[in-house]
């Protein structure tokens, strides 16, 4: 059985990027009986950029509710709060007394912002390690990862190595699983869509507020009679991702036929987003309203993962002599 680690950044409500090119393929990944998978919030790196209480609580709620409202199976897999287990911060110490400098601060994560040093936190320079002891304290066989992370988990290969070739076999080294055919959502601006991009869509949201970001996506401005080109346009993007074979040909039809405008398309948009995750927003809406059951979750996940993460770290300490 491959043991598949991935670990979700709560910065916030997953977008319906998010959902589409991470989310649902993870899930999918999980339900194989060849796999284990332990699912965790990152809440603690999310301290490097977040510095309120009230948000960090609110997103590692609202980033668990979305997993839970898609289905993660947390009897079979294993789903846990970042901070819950203890043992990842006493690891992430012994790693970076085997992390040379340089590796770190050749990091992408520092080097994007390494022209502002006085924006840099220390959590942020050492970000990289404590993603290594995420993966490494539970034994992890395979992460998924999107190409913008592949060097961190080159990194982690590389420390883990580092310790093993100096104190003898302590680590798994994972490998990483790059799928070529991650799915690219627009966003409302027609760029890739993400939070630092301000483009998304919360499929989660309150109905009016959904449509207010849908009726926002950029168009070009042709007349309601006019031929229009669906390849052109951000609006179908996003529709033909979610809708069937069926609804698309119709849609495409529509765009060509003119007497069709944009703003009929975001209606089109704003319904089959309403159709299709209704039974998501309702369970993610009764999650968020009674939060003892995501902690609930939360909590029997974490005391899985620690048995984990307990045993590897006795290894690893009993490696070093203490």
């Amino acid at each position: 059985m491959a043991r598949i680690l991935t670990g979700i950044q709560s910065s916030g409500v997953p977008h319906l990027g998010n959902i589409l090119g991470a989310i649902i393929p993870a899930i999918e990944m999980s339900k194989s009986i060849e796999n284990e998978s332990l699912f965790f919030i990152a809440d603690l790196h999310s301290l490097t950029t977040i510095k309120n209480a009230e948000s960090i609580k609110h997103n590692t709620y609202a980033t668990a509710a979305a997993w839970l409202a898609f289905g993660f199976d947390t009897e079979k897999n294993i789903f846990y709060r970042q901070s819950n287990i203890s043992e990842v911060t006493e690891l992430m110490w012994i790693l970076n007394c085997f992390t040379a400098y340089p590796m770190l601060a050749n990091a992408h994560s520092f080097k994007d912002k390494a022209n502002n040093l006085a924006d840099v936190n220390s959590g942020l320079f050492t970000y990289p390690v404590l993603m290594a002891a995420d993966i490494l304290l539970y034994d992890a066989n395979i992460v998924p990862v999107g190409k913008d992370q592949l060097q961190h988990l080159e990194m982690t290969r590389d420390i883990a190595g580092s310790f093993n070739h100096l104190m003898g076999d302590a680590f798994v080294l994972p490998e990483a699983k790059v799928s070529e055919n991650v799915m690219l959502v627009p966003g409302t601006d027609g760029k890739k869509m993400s939070k630092s991009y301000d483009n998304t869509i919360d499929i989660f949201a309150q109905e009016k507020y959904l449509k207010k970001q849908i009726m926002g996506i950029v168009t070009d401005s042709l007349d309601l009679e006019a031929s229009k080109d669906p390849s052109n346009c951000n609006v179908f993007k996003i529709y033909k991702l979610l809708a069937s074979t069926e609804q698309t040909k119709k849609m495409e039809h529509n765009y060509k036929n003119g007497g069709f405008g944009y703003g009929h398309a975001k209606i089109a948009l704003f319904e089959l987003i309403l159709t299709k995750f209704s039974t998501e927003r309702n369970k993610y809406s009764e999650l968020m309203q009674d939060p003892t059951q995501i902690e609930k979750k939360l909590i029997e996940g974490s005391e899985k993962a620690k048995k984990i993460a307990s045993s590897v770290l006795q290894r690893v300490k009993g490696k070093l002599g203490i």
